[in-house]
């Protein structure tokens, strides 16, 4: 089978080949889950909880998991305060991966319908970012963005048109 003929079989199958591809195709990839590094679980999960609109659909020790409509938040507890020590000491290399210096710097991007009365129900509870109002963006969006309470970024958005 020529070159033409392999594109026109991956055509018919549905598939998009990668940059590695062998003559197979991969399965299609269906969605992206946020992991946000929190410091604490039970907090950060009623903040989403009571603030957001989220529901906890598991949570336990160091770990949550939120959903909203289809969107699927978790979060991970960075509480490790073993680096403090360690570094000073210069015994080991942080590495735990759950370091509590990790806690609120992620970010995520959820698509809505409806950013403008998403936006009304939650400024009244004061979580806007400031640099972050309700905005129509050069790239075709409308969105705004507030903070947890780590200070994890969260930025809801619309496409235009």
């Amino acid at each position: 089978m020529g070159l033409t003929g392999v594109w026109q079989a991956i055509d018919k199958l549905q598939c998009t080949p990668t940059p590695s591809w062998i003559g197979f195709c991969y399965m299609k990839l269906l969605a992206a889950i946020p992991a946000l590094p929190v410091s604490n679980i039970e907090q950060s999960a009623a903040f989403y909880q009571d603030k957001l609109g989220f529901e906890i659909g598991y949570q336990e020790a160091g770990f949550a998991i939120l959903r909203r409509d289809a969107i699927e938040i978790h979060l991970w507890q960075a509480a490790d305060q073993n680096w403090r020590t360690s570094v000073v000491a210069n015994t080991s290399p942080v590495r735990s991966g759950a370091e509590s210096f990790l806690a609120g710097t992620a970010s995520c991007r959820i698509g809505v319908e409806g950013v403008d009365e998403l936006c009304a129900t939650i400024e009244p509870h004061g979580l806007m970012h400031p640099n972050a109002p309700l905005k129509n963006t050069d790239y075709g969006t409308c969105e705004f963005a507030v903070l947890d309470g780590d200070g994890n970024l969260i930025t809801f958005f619309e496409r235009l048109g």
